[in-house]
């Protein structure tokens, strides 16, 4: 898998086009714009940030695949691209996370669904259904499967996913990142023993979530 660089690749061109910026204005003498936009610079180059994350090496430990905030916990019946009764859980991702997000669990890609949509407020229930979304489903190797969806919200306008069908991924590896704001919904199996609260800080990669039976 790629992506393992301090910078995830995605916000080179953001990086570049606000540095060309910021020097033509600096050329301009202007120095508080010039100023202004050398923070901005920093500010994006700190965004697409890509830390190294490790996990506690715990048997059917599921961790989280984004950083940000519980927003919602909740036994839930799904129908639509995919179906069956889940534990849900969905994490708010501002501005200030980051946005890498990362597999829960190791197995194989199994179903990538791409769905366009609006781009409403991420935190709101129905951005689940309305807004611009990616499903990723991971079989695991007790042969469950696992739905980890990445949502676009009312910033975000950009979803990116790395993997593509039939690839195998491990625990806390890069899967894709969404740009400025986002969600990310997890689905999973009714009988997981989940261990995050509702409002608690997670970080992709290291906390856990919960533990499969």
């Amino acid at each position: 898998m790629k992506h393992a660089s301090i910078i995830a690749h995605e916000g080179y061109p953001f990086i570049i086009f606000s540095l060309v910026v910021t020097i033509f204005v600096a050329f301009l003498d202007i120095v508080w714009l010039t100023l202004l936009l050398s923070l901005f610079t920093l500010f994006i180059i700190w965004f697409f940030r890509n830390p190294e994350r490790h996990f506690p090496q715990e048997e059917k430990i599921l961790i989280s695949p984004a950083d940000g905030k519980v927003i919602k916990i909740e036994d839930i019946e799904v129908k639509g691209s995919f179906s069956g009764k889940f534990k849900k859980i969905s994490i708010f991702m501002n501005i200030f996370d980051v946005h890498v997000n990362r597999a829960p669990c190791s197995g194989k890609i199994e179903a990538i669904n791409y769905h366009e949509g609006k781009f409403i407020a991420a935190n709101l229930d129905k951005a689940s259904e309305d807004n611009e979304r990616n499903e990723v489903m991971i079989r695991c190797e007790d042969e469950r499967e696992i739905w980890v969806v990445q949502i676009a919200g009312l910033i975000a306008r950009r979803i990116v996913c790395w993997v593509n069908k039939g690839m195998s991924i491990n625990t806390g590896e890069r899967f894709g990142i969404i740009c400025f704001g986002s969600r990310v919904d997890i689905y999973l199996p009714q009988d997981t023993r989940i261990v995050v609260a509702l409002k608690q800080k997670v970080k992709a990669g290291r906390t856990p979530l919960g533990y499969l039976k």
